[in-house]
């Protein structure tokens, strides 16, 4: 099976971008450059004992991508237990909204953003009231 294991976010600051990703989500980060040879920051996401994978920052090795283009990529999506006080910390540490918070009928809140680095991620909170 081709299971998901790692993911990759790549950034021009490295520093701006764990001080987001740290206050945002409370990830905790490890320095792989060494393994890497380039700038490459480990992301804990969370404990091991909870479903999830962990993944990197990573150093932009070329320009980033023009804005309001078809991804070129993957998205990734991060389960949230608030969807409203995420938003708020996304937005307080130079996050943007991308596509705003809607309803996932007897599911769940979701919506789409863009990271200080310009990438686009979404988060989601389960809910199966929402509509």
């Amino acid at each position: 099976m081709g299971r998901l294991v790692h993911f990759e976010i790549h950034v021009d600051d490295m520093e701006r971008a764990k001080k987001f990703y740290g206050e945002v989500f409370g990830w905790k980060f490890e320095d792989w450059s060494e393994f890497a040879g380039m700038p490459y920051m480990g992301a804990v996401t969370g404990d091991e004992n909870e479903p999830g994978i962990n993944g990197a920052l990573m150093q932009r090795q070329s320009a980033p991508p023009e804005q309001n283009q078809p991804m070129n990529g993957y998205t990734c999506t991060m389960a949230v237990e608030d969807y409203d006080v995420t938003e708020a910390k996304i937005t307080e540490n130079g996050g943007t909204v991308a596509l705003p918070k809607y309803a996932l009928p007897g599911m769940a809140w979701q919506g789409y953003y863009l990271d200080t680095e310009g990438n686009v991620f979404g988060i989601h909170q389960p809910d199966e009231n929402a509509k």
